[in-house]
């Protein structure tokens, strides 16, 4: 029996809708990096939300 993880992962358009960025920087952010992601049997990004998250509220300045 496989076990499947209760997290759904983010399409890059939707993971761009978190930190209100486009597109295209989230794609430019993962080629550098972060945030992590797995690509799909068709070769798409998918990005966990927590760790996007994570990502967004760390690079925020202290009291923002």
């Amino acid at each position: 029996m496989h076990h499947f993880e209760a997290e759904s992962r983010l399409k890059t358009a939707e993971a761009a809708m978190m930190p209100r960025a486009d597109a295209t920087t989230v794609t430019r952010w993962a080629g550098a990096g972060k945030p992590a992601f797995t690509r799909t049997l068709g070769g798409h990004l998918r990005y966990r939300q927590a760790r996007l998250r994570a990502l967004i509220t760390s690079d925020r300045p202290a009291g923002a």
